[in-house]
């Protein structure tokens, strides 16, 4: 069931490949208001994330952050629905509001891979740096495409100090590396 690249030694990783059923069910989940959409699709990802439980036994859990304008809009935060399964899933604590998304971006969707990576350049900041110190975090989001958005957050919770940060993803775009 997991779609992890072979290259990977670190925990964590997609689920799935991005395409078909999943696609258009993460579709739905984020884009038709479908929040009861989560609780499978963060349970898959838990369930994926199983074999890799004693590398991950002592992570805290965030989710990737919407901004506020999105998250309004929106109503929720998939990401944050889905961490709290895998959270769950691995029995380890969620920390919803580590991160925060402080710029309002454009729609990542709507970018090529450069314009993506530039798009979210200091995009988030985490919000209690002596909590997330020395801390291991596995950051969760619906999908991985080309890497900019986890690799934004991820930039900001080492900036906070955290020793080690790993991702799980439901799905991971063909084209990521």
């Amino acid at each position: 069931m997991t779609v992890v690249p072979a290259t990977r030694r670190r925990p964590g990783g997609a689920a799935f490949a991005y395409g078909g059923a999943i696609a258009r069910v993460i579709a739905r989940l984020k884009y038709e208001r479908r929040p009861d959409l989560a609780r499978p699709l963060g349970d898959l990802l838990a369930r994926a994330l199983e074999p890799q439980r004693a590398l991950l036994s002592d992570v805290v859990v965030v989710p990737v952050p919407l901004h506020a304008n999105r998250l309004t809009e929106r109503g929720f935060n998939q990401s944050a629905l889905l961490a709290g399964r895998v959270a769950h899933g691995l029995r380890a604590p969620l920390w919803a509001l580590a991160l925060r998304r402080w710029q309002d971006t454009p729609h990542q969707t709507t970018l090529d891979r450069r314009a993506r990576a530039k798009n979210v350049v200091g995009a988030f900041v985490a919000r209690q740096a002596a909590r997330i110190h020395g801390r291991r975090v596995l950051l969760v989001d619906d999908v991985r495409t080309t890497g900019a958005t986890l690799g934004a957050c991820e930039q900001a919770l080492r900036e906070a100090g955290a020793s080690s940060v790993e991702w799980a993803v439901v799905a991971q775009a063909e084209a990521a590396t």
